[in-house]
């Protein structure tokens, strides 16, 4: 699995976990939702960690928690 495919993965996941829209959470971290829809729809190849960690802290969450997903595990290039 590519990077940008488990970010986005686990983005939804944990909106789905949290009961929150992803412009929610973005919006609660302090960042425009833009920034992760353009993630969502592949516009952005290679995702600021400042705009996961924005998303993190909307979702009420931290970044190693973010990251301490299996998908993460065996990312190809």
């Amino acid at each position: 699995m590519k990077l940008n495919e488990a970010i986005v993965q686990r983005i939804e996941e944990i909106c789905r976990e949290k009961n929150i829209s992803v412009c929610g959470a973005a919006l609660g971290g302090g960042k425009s939702p833009s920034a992760l829809y353009d993630l969502a729809k592949g516009r952005t190849q290679c995702p600021k960690v400042v705009t996961i960690q924005r998303f993190c802290e909307g979702a009420g969450i931290t970044l190693a928690e973010f990251f301490d997903d299996a998908r993460f595990d065996d990312i190809e290039d």
